[in-house]
């Protein structure tokens, strides 16, 4: 008979649940990932941040990503009016891995998927979690790759289902994000860089390159190298910024690209090789994180937005924590899981939200623009712009608010 009963059950098989299972795999304990697509599938968010690579470290899936060929990654370039200011990510004030990569997620997702498969975890693919009940052992309701409906219940839940965001809906647990409504147009192109002459500028492929629009710093774009001669590239606003969004989305692209003057010229022979996309109002929140029988990773619980590549850093970060919880409330141990995991958790994505409100209402562009900055300072921000987001012996995570605050000062 097959398994009707898990020690834990996974909703999505994308970074934080192919990172989870991995993780209570590691100690021992049945597990199951219930994925609604089949992988590879696309998915934006392809910038990583260092920090990433110490929960796979952790996972046991570094040297997978490692061997795989993906764009070297060192730092962030941001671009404004013709300036460029470059942070380099071994430059900084927390200790940790200071180099990481830009990936296409529809390969990593399912490099990370395939990985947690060969260290012995069940993925199960093309399945669907229309219900869940909470009245005693957390009990889904799933059908499966067959259209079958079938039960099957754990001891304990995470939902890993990002945007999908399946628990939250399920358990009317969605809030609305405080954050601005914004929306998001992408593509990927094949970028021809390498046949642009530029007297004045240098592109750096080992660099995620974040330029804001001359005349509306509201506006920003991202252009993310991968290897073999393609990037990622994507305008952010709210929507009444970028035009009518009834418009072919490729023309409303290119015609904001053509709006900034360094990227016209940097990509002045590129070719979309991808329909553009986008995606709006997507920053969310939830009423609650965990209870004893579940708990929300990365984005099915909390999204703020792609300015910082944030995403992914949280979703890994997340997976991490609670599974910590999760193993100790499986072994018997009694877990508070808003002091052991909410807030914890929070601690880190607020220091990332104190920065993602800077950076729109511009005091953190000021920052980031200034001409003399104090190295040290720059040190202890490159550090969370780099994922470092939960030392608490950066005074810019303890004091976020306040220390940006008071640079913001020192900047004018």
């Amino acid at each position: 008979m097959p398994t009707t009963h898990y020690d834990v059950v996974i909703i999505g098989a994308g970074p934080s649940g192919s990172v989870a299972a991995s993780l209570l795999h590691q100690q021992g304990k049945r597990v199951l990932v219930i994925e609604k697509q089949l992988f590879p599938r696309f998915s934006i968010g392809e910038s990583l941040l260092p920090c990433c690579m110490e929960m796979l470290e952790e996972a046991g899936m570094l040297q997978a990503v490692n061997d795989a060929g993906y764009q070297f990654k060192n730092g962030a370039a941001f671009n404004s009016k013709g300036r460029s200011i470059l942070f380099d990510f071994t430059d900084k004030f927390t200790p940790g891995p200071g180099t990481t990569f830009q990936v296409e997620r529809g390969h990593f997702d399912k490099l990370l998927a395939d990985t947690a498969i060969q260290q012995g975890v069940e993925i199960r693919y093309g399945e669907t979690v229309t219900a869940v009940d909470l009245t005693d052992k957390p009990t889904l309701s799933v059908i499966d790759a067959n259209n079958e409906a079938y039960q099957i219940s754990a001891e304990y839940l995470l939902d890993a289902s990002g945007f999908g965001r399946v628990l939250p809906r399920l358990l009317d647990l969605e809030r609305p994000s405080n954050l601005a409504s914004r929306t998001a147009v992408f593509t990927h192109i094949e970028d021809n860089i390498d046949q642009v002459e530029m007297d004045d500028y240098q592109f750096d492929r080992n660099k995620i390159l974040i330029s804001v629009h001359p005349e509306n710093r509201d506006i920003w774009y991202w252009l993310i190298p991968f290897s073999g001669g393609r990037c990622s590239l994507g305008v952010v606003g709210e929507p009444h910024l970028l035009g009518d969004l009834n418009e072919d989305l490729n023309t409303i692209l290119m015609r904001l690209v053509k709006q900034e003057p360094r990227l016209k010229q940097l990509l002045s022979k590129a070719e979309i090789v991808r329909d553009c996309a986008r995606i709006e109002g997507y920053s969310a929140n939830v009423s609650t994180l965990a209870s004893d029988k579940f708990a929300l990773l990365g984005n099915a619980g909390e999204f703020l937005d792609p300015v910082f590549s944030s995403g992914v850093t949280i979703a890994m970060q997340s997976a991490s924590m609670a599974v910590k919880c999760v193993v100790k409330q499986l072994n018997g141990e009694v877990i508070d899981w808003q002091t052991d995991y909410a807030k914890p958790l929070m601690r880190g994505v607020d220091t990332f939200r104190t920065y993602v409100e800077a950076w729109y209402d511009g005091r953190f562009q000021d920052v980031i623009f200034y001409e003399s900055p104090n190295p040290k300072i720059k040190q202890m921000i490159c550090s969370i712009l780099a994922g470092y987001a939960w030392d608490e012996n950066n005074p810019f995570v303890t004091e976020s608010e306040r220390r940006l605050n008071m640079i913001v000062e020192l900047c004018q």
